[in-house]
Parts: structure tokens; sequence; C-alpha cells
């Protein structure tokens, strides 16, 4: 656990004995953790590994597994748990069933099943999925007749569904979700590209309030150049291709919170610079190599930006480092 608000659970069955790991994995993790029965469908090798994330109002969750068969019977449903779950099946291929129907799902393909009901999820080879655990509650405030969209086929090409995957992802890393203002951010846009996968619409007050595909869109943008503000070919057109949008569409983003992408830019390039210029084990390079590390590639340019950010010099922090550091300590 990682404070009381982020709590991430990781087991494999790579841990277990391989001759009682189907045993201990059914017991253990299916029945009693996570109210499923499972039951390999191939004489092959049990293979399974998880990594669940908990957040205030989602369950995010990634899973591999060998062939096999998942049922929530009708003795699981004594909990009396009402959530919706949304699966993107991200490898291989599975057929779920569920409410008197069959959705085959390819890669990619996502659909939402309810967990009052009685199911059946049969993967036939080694695949991998990514799901979203959400109150019922909160998916039917954004979704009108969410129930409708049970056991609905979402498929692979939904704009939506895309950008949910690749939004997922980083939030494992701990980095993403590091404080509790990240943490309700990031839950607020799964929550609307969930709902968007599944149909919803927003209009233009819910986009300027921070939901909605633009508002995911515009987080994902800054999130990607953040990671990469030191590559100095990084342009607003590869950004945009990045999120399969036009370099015009990626700018408007950015100008409905009264900035551009260059500003923007730029400040993520400061602040890398910055903190490097603080970085004790970064004492001995070269200023001009920490601005060129951090992807300037006009020294000038560099300095006249940091003092105006800072109000002071790029040389000017690093001598206050040294003085620091060559401080006498009591």
């Amino acid at each position: 656990m990682d404070s009381t608000e982020l709590t991430t659970v990781r087991f494999t069955s790579a841990d277990l004995p391989e001759k009682d790991r189907v045993a201990i994995w059914r017991e253990q993790y299916g029945r009693l953790s996570m109210k499923l029965d499972i039951e390999p469908l191939e004489d092959t090798q049990f293979e399974c590994s998880v990594v669940a994330r908990m957040l205030p109002g989602v369950q995010v969750m990634t899973t591999a597994m060998s062939p096999v068969r998942i049922t929530r019977t009708r003795e699981f449903l004594a909990d009396n748990n009402g959530d919706l779950i949304f699966i993107i099946n991200q490898t291989g291929r599975a057929i779920a069933n569920a409410c008197g129907r069959e959705v085959v799902l390819c890669e990619g393909d996502a659909l939402l099943m309810n967990t009052s009901e009685v199911k059946v999820f049969d993967r036939y080879s080694h695949g991998g999925s990514l799901s979203f655990r959400i109150p019922r509650s909160i998916l039917a405030s954004l979704v009108v007749d969410v129930d409708d969209v049970v056991m609905q086929l979402i498929p692979q090409d939904t704009d939506a569904l895309k950008l949910l995957a690749g939004y997922a992802a980083p939030l494992f890393n701990d980095i993403a979700l590091a404080t509790p203002e990240f943490r309700r951010t990031a839950v607020n846009h799964l929550h609307d590209l969930v709902a968007l996968a599944l149909g919803a619409t927003y209009d233009a007050s819910d986009a300027a309030n921070g939901h909605g595909l633009p508002a995911a869109r515009l987080r994902m943008a800054k999130a990607y150049i953040i990671e990469n503000s030191n590559r100095r070919d990084l342009s607003v057109g590869a950004v945009a291709a990045h999120l399969g949008l036009t370099a015009r569409n990626l700018q408007r983003l950015f100008e409905s919170e009264g900035t551009t992408f260059s500003e923007f830019l730029l400040v993520q390039r400061l602040n890398r610079a910055h903190r490097m210029l603080t970085e004790p084990r970064l004492a001995q390079s070269a200023v001009g190599a920490i601005a060129y590390d951090a992807g300037f590639g006009d020294l000038s340019y560099f300095n006249r930006s940091f003092r105006r950010r800072y109000g002071t010099t790029p040389r000017a922090v690093r001598n206050d480092l040294t003085k620091t550091e060559q401080a006498p300590r009591n």
C-alpha cells in the first residue's frame, strides 16, 4: 500500500508450487479475493499474473493468463456487489457469456460486464486484458441507461477506447499517481473515457470543466511532453501524431487553457534544467551540458528563458548548490 488512497496488489502463479498452483490460485485468489472460479481450459501449465491498482472510485487491473475459464456463479453473487467492469481484451481471443448474450472479443475489443450477474469468460489462448472496475452509481451518472450497454461489443477502432488504453498504461507507474490531486484527476478522466467508449456525450461546459475526451487528450499530451521534453526534436507535430490528432487540434487543446504547446514545452524544459542544476550528483556537469540534456539547443536562449522564469541565472543556482555542499556540517 502506497498511501490510504492508493493500493497496489501484485501476484503471479510463478510464485506458487507447480503441483499445487491451480488449487491454491483457485482458492486463495479466485474464490476468496476475486470472488471467481478459475479452471484451466487445456492440459498445459497454468500461468497467470495480475497487477491491480485500487483508487477511490476505480480499480485498474492488468492480467495475463494461459487458456482458462473464469466463472462468477450464483454462490459469489451473495456479496451483493453491483460494480460494473469495463474489460479491454488486449491480446489473444476471448468469449464472454452473461445475460443470455455471447460476445466474442478479438484483440483490442472491449465490453462492459455487471458483477451482479452470473457470467462465464473463456480465454482460448494465452492473452491479456486491461479492466476497470467502477461503482455502478458513477457510470450510471455518466451514461444514460447504462444497463443497456452491458454485454455490448465495443470495437477496437473506437476512438475513446484507444485513448483509454493509452491513458491507463502510465497509471501503473507510481510517479503518475504521486499526489492526491494527480489521483483524483486520473480517476475522473478514467470515468470519462470509459463513459465515452460506452457512447456517452459531453457538451461544451463539460469540456471546460475538465471532463470528456478533449480534457483527457490534453492530459495525455502533457504527460507525453513532460516525459520527452529532453528531446530536442520534439514538436507539436510529433506529439499530435502520437495522440492521433492534427497539429492544429493539439494547439487548440492548449489554447483552451490559455497557453500554447511551445510555452508548455519551454516550462517543462526549464523545470528539468532547474532540477538538474540542484542535483548534487550533477554538480560537476557544465551548465551548457545540462541545458543540452534538458532539450535546449541554444545556450543564450536557455539563459534568457531561465532568468525570466526564476529571476536568477543558471550559474547562480549552481553556485548556491556548491555553497550548500561545501558548508560545514555540525
